[in-house]
């Protein structure tokens, strides 16, 4: 690695140390169904993220809460402390396309159809209100 890569590469882990997040890769579910559930709870103050998935009744919401606890856990074990009711919020979550299998389907004629079986990346990131109101 060339010794510019090597310090630009250095300075992402390091802005990466400050901020609390949780990632979810290779997700067997299209990304068009996992952004629905992302924007359900995009912004929205932890607990509250937590009940909304808790009751969705969509399958990726199961997925998505279990990737919020994660989090959440991250930001306790970095500032060694427990996280207050109403003091984290999902300030980032976004969802990427994964790889995508590709399977044949018979068809009439001797023809075969394509299937392409998706597959997503999700991140999602907490934050405290206070330090949000510091960086800006």
């Amino acid at each position: 690695m060339g010794a510019r890569k090597k310090i630009s590469a250095d300075k992402r882990k390091d802005a990466l140390k400050t901020l609390y997040f949780a990632k979810l890769q290779n997700v067997p579910t299209s990304p068009r169904k996992m952004r629905l559930v992302a924007d359900m709870v995009r912004g929205m103050e932890v607990n509250r993220a937590l009940g909304v998935l808790k009751f969705s009744s969509k399958e990726a919401a199961g997925r998505v809460e279990k990737l919020l606890r994660s989090a959440i856990a991250n930001w306790e074990q970095k500032n060694e402390r427990k996280a207050e009711s109403g003091e984290l919020f999902i300030t980032k979550i976004f969802v990427d396309g994964g790889v995508t299998l590709k399977r044949m389907r018979p068809a009439p004629q001797g023809r075969g159809y394509r299937i392409r079986k998706r597959s997503n990346h999700v991140t999602l990131f907490v934050d405290s209100k206070s330090s949000n109101e510091e960086q800006n």
